[in-house]
């Protein structure tokens, strides 16, 4: 039976992503909700224009009239809440937008769905699910061993990493004070097509392909846990329908890398596709002063989604970045669109 699912921020890089998985792959009706701020691109979302499934509402998940109306008239069955300000280095320099959406915004959606949940009937309320999309960086910087689970403590540094930290603590309190059926995801840094282009992935690729300077933040040696982001909507689609309300799924790739190697598997991959006349991309990287609190490393265990919900990722780093070089190589115009 087809659903009706409302995605906040779905132009953004990962809501697109879930958008075109579920127009792709099921019969249910797609409102996408988004501010459509700086980083949003409807473009991400190519030929859904005819879809009969998808249907755009320009709005903010702050407005909490704009909200009550939107749930009044979709009547949704689930709601994937990706709305969010996400760029670390922005939140340095300007953390009030990241209050405002992460966590006002928060606040103001599970409100607005809490109203909208206790009039549904009984077995509506039964079925109806609040996805919340929330990131590793929650859990502060580890070591150079181990992995975020899903009991790790929170320990936030950075205005970003804070206000996801808060907007989880909401929907949790929601569930466990109000009873609304939320389950909350955290995921490892994702990769991949219709990426912003300030984020380091797509940065460093469209740099090379220009032969401008790649800074790197101080030196290089900085770890992420990568994660392609199909990978990532079939395990946030997955959580909607099989996940457990209340309960928190770690998301990851179990693909570790420094800064300084994606940068480097980058430049030897436009190398081989796109020749430079002026030797090996690798010269072009630049060691840059490092961002205030910048975590040295992160990686999530995704054991739990693994063995309870049976997901694994399909791409490893290598076959994931190839992909994402090719794409970006290939789409020239979106991203001279979107860094425009």
């Amino acid at each position: 039976m087809s659903q009706k699912i409302v995605v906040t921020g779905g132009a953004g890089f990962i809501g697109s992503a879930v958008i075109r998985q579920i127009l792709a792959n099921t019969s249910d009706i797609v409102t996408n909700v988004d501010k459509l701020t700086y980083a949003a691109n409807l473009s991400s979302l190519p030929s859904v224009a005819e879809d009969p499934n998808y249907f755009f509402v320009k709005g903010d998940i702050a407005d909490a009239a704009a909200m009550r109306q939107l749930f009044q008239k979709i009547r949704p069955d689930t709601v994937l809440n990706l709305a969010a300000e996400s760029h670390v280095d922005r939140s340095i320099g300007g953390p009030a937008d990241f209050i405002s959406t992460n966590i006002v915004g928060t606040f103001t959606l599970l409100q607005e769905a809490l109203r909208y949940w206790r009039e549904l009937d009984a077995d509506k309320r039964r079925r109806f699910r609040f996805l919340h999309v929330s990131t590793d960086e929650v859990y502060g910087s580890l070591g150079p061993s181990g992995a975020f689970s899903e009991t790790t403590p929170y320990a936030p540094n950075s205005p970003y990493s804070a206000s996801k930290a808060a907007s989880d603590h909401l929907v949790r309190a929601w569930h466990h004070t109000y009873g609304l059926p939320a389950i909350i995801t955290n995921c490892s840094n994702n990769y991949g097509p219709y990426q912003y282009p300030e984020k380091l992935i797509p940065l460093t690729i469209i740099k090379g392909i220009r032969g401008e300077p790649i800074p790197v933040y101080g030196d290089g040696q900085n770890v992420r846990d990568w994660l392609f982001v199909d990978d990532h909507a079939r395990a946030l689609l997955l959580v909607t329908s099989e996940g457990i309300p209340g309960e928190t799924y770690n998301i990851g790739g179990r693909c570790e890398r420094t800064n300084l190697s994606v940068v480097e598997e980058i430049c030897d991959h436009l190398d081989r596709i796109l020749p430079w006349n002026r030797g090996h991309r690798r010269q072009l990287i630049t060691f840059v002063k490092d961002r205030p609190g910048h975590d040295r490393r992160y990686a999530i265990d995704p054991t739990k989604i693994e063995q309870s919900l049976g997901w694994r990722a399909v791409e490893d780093f290598s076959s994931g970045i190839r992909k994402t070089v090719e794409w970006y190589a290939g789409n020239a115009a979106w991203w001279y669109k979107a860094n425009n």
